[in-house]
């Protein structure tokens, strides 16, 4: 074996590094709109040389010109300003421009967004109900502690996630003290609440109904797993009653709640905020920008004057400098995610234009290469572009990913979407007879009348996204 040593070498290589303001300007076309105006703000409290125009400033029509900032090595900082004051410019015009706004104000919809905010109702936990209504028991101190103990350890779908002897070491008491706390709290409400599994939390509901004992209550208790995957044949031979019996068992158990904890969720329910509206203006589709929720922003004049002072040290005119160059930059970005975002959506329109006219059935294959090469940047920035985008059409609202799909040629010569496919597949089980649900084979067949041509084992996959069901567990005996 040669011998070993360390040494350094020098070497030379080309890579590429993205610049700190390209990684800003990309991460700020991926953003959603609420935020971009987090981001925004932030940019706001950190740049003295930034300020927000107010929503009722008064507006002065102005020619707006190219909208670029002179990128040149030597340039003389006053041009530098009038550069930026003309970007300025402009972009309050694109912020103002009556078609931005066609039915309200910007004051209006932001009275508007703060008064949904302020309706949003503010629901008390599980467990806040749970001990309100412990408190109310009327226990010693003792059982209060050990109650919460329970309490703290029941999860959000009302079920208790510990074992009843582990609590019980935990409180340094028996297992049979635990345990009726337990039963105590399996009175409260929502009924079904405090069980340690689904056959005990129908168990719970039954007995409330007066349903113990009863052909429901030996169905869970005895053939639960039978009943879930619909052997009713099976279980009406295993308890020596009729099928109609089972049937109307099976009915009754699926009134019942199998996660009572849930009607106490404080999960906060999602709200988009669409950044592209489309309206149809004389038969033809128009594609505004919803810039409601992104502040204008530009460079205060008060710092031009501080440059021209003579009292101010040419430390103060770097550090101005510095931070207006990094302004105009955050300026100029938001200017093009804006440009950006309504190129590639007009392009979405012109696309699916039959679509909006007709229906999903109309939808149309399309890639974001293609949009790309059309719009003329790379396909990254079509995805960052539509990446967490909403988009207000006739037809509802839409994730702009939603209109980007591929697709297949139809025996006919039809070019169809695989969403259009998902649509047909779930109105043919929508429609379907009850009694007899289509098969894989069946809905393929169906398919093929219309000239598509799948494979089956796509019907089967297409299924499991639409969160439908194979025949035998949607079959209605």
């Amino acid at each position: 074996m040669g011998n070993q040593t360390l040494g350094l070498s020098q070497q030379q290589r080309l890579q590429m590094v993205l610049a700190p303001q390209l990684r800003q300007s990309l991460e700020m076309l991926q953003l959603p709109v609420m935020e971009l105006r987090t981001m925004i703000q932030q940019e706001l409290e950190q740049n003295a040389t930034l300020e927000e125009i107010p929503t009722e400033t008064d507006v002065v029509e102005i020619e707006p010109g190219n909208g670029e900032l002179e990128e040149q090595k030597e340039l003389d900082f006053e041009k530098e300003f009038e550069a930026l004051a003309q970007l300025d410019d402009e972009w309050r015009d694109y912020f103002f421009q009556d078609d931005a706004q066609p039915y309200r104000s910007r004051s209006e919809l932001s009275e508007k967004h703060q008064f949904v905010l302020d309706s949003l109702p503010q629901l008390a936990s599980l467990q806040e109900h749970l001990i309100g209504q412990l408190r109310l028991a009327g226990l010693s101190e003792d059982d209060q502690e050990i109650g919460e103990l329970i309490i703290g350890s029941i999860d959000d779908d009302g079920y208790l996630t510990t074992d009843i002897d582990d609590l019980a070491t935990a409180a340094g008491l028996d297992s049979e003290h635990v345990s009726d706390m337990l039963a105590l709290i399996q009175d409260f409400q929502p009924t079904g609440v405090g069980a340690r599994s689904l056959k005990e939390c129908l168990h719970i509901q039954l007995s409330r109904l007066g349903q113990e004992p009863s052909v429901t209550w030996d169905l869970v208790e005895n053939h639960l797993g039978d009943l879930g995957a619909k052997k009713y044949q099976s279980i009406a031979r295993a308890m020596n009653i009729t099928l109609d019996d089972v049937r109307d068992a099976a009915h009754f158990i699926g009134t019942l709640d199998p996660k009572p904890g849930r009607v106490h969720s404080t999960e906060v329910a999602t709200y988009v905020y669409p950044e592209v509206v489309v309206h149809r203006v004389d038969g033809e589709y128009v594609v505004v920008l919803n810039d409601d929720q992104v502040p204008h922003v530009r460079i205060s004049n008060h710092y031009r004057t501080l440059m021209k002072e003579k009292d101010t040290t040419s430390e103060v005119k770097s550090y101005i400098k510095e931070r207006v160059r990094a302004g105009a930059f955050l300026i100029k970005s938001i200017h093009q995610r804006q440009k950006t975002i309504h190129k590639i959506a007009t392009e979405i329109i012109t696309v699916q234009k039959e679509f909006l006219d007709h229906g999903i059935a109309h939808l149309k294959p399309l890639t974001m290469s293609e949009v790309a090469d059309t719009v003329g940047v790379h396909e990254t920035t079509v995805s960052r572009a539509v990446s967490g985008k909403y988009m207000t059409t006739p037809k509802g609202i839409f994730e702009m990913k939603y209109f980007f799909s591929t697709g297949l040629m139809t025996a006919d010569g039809r070019s169809v979407s695989n969403q259009t496919i998902k649509d047909m597949l779930a109105k043919l089980v929508a429609n379907e007879d009850p009694t007899k649900p289509l098969s894989d084979q069946e809905i393929l067949e169906k398919l093929k009348e219309d000239s598509i041509t799948i494979a089956r084992r796509t019907i089967a996959k297409y299924r499991l996204v639409l969160r439908i069901p194979p025949s035998h567990l949607r079959k209605a005996l």
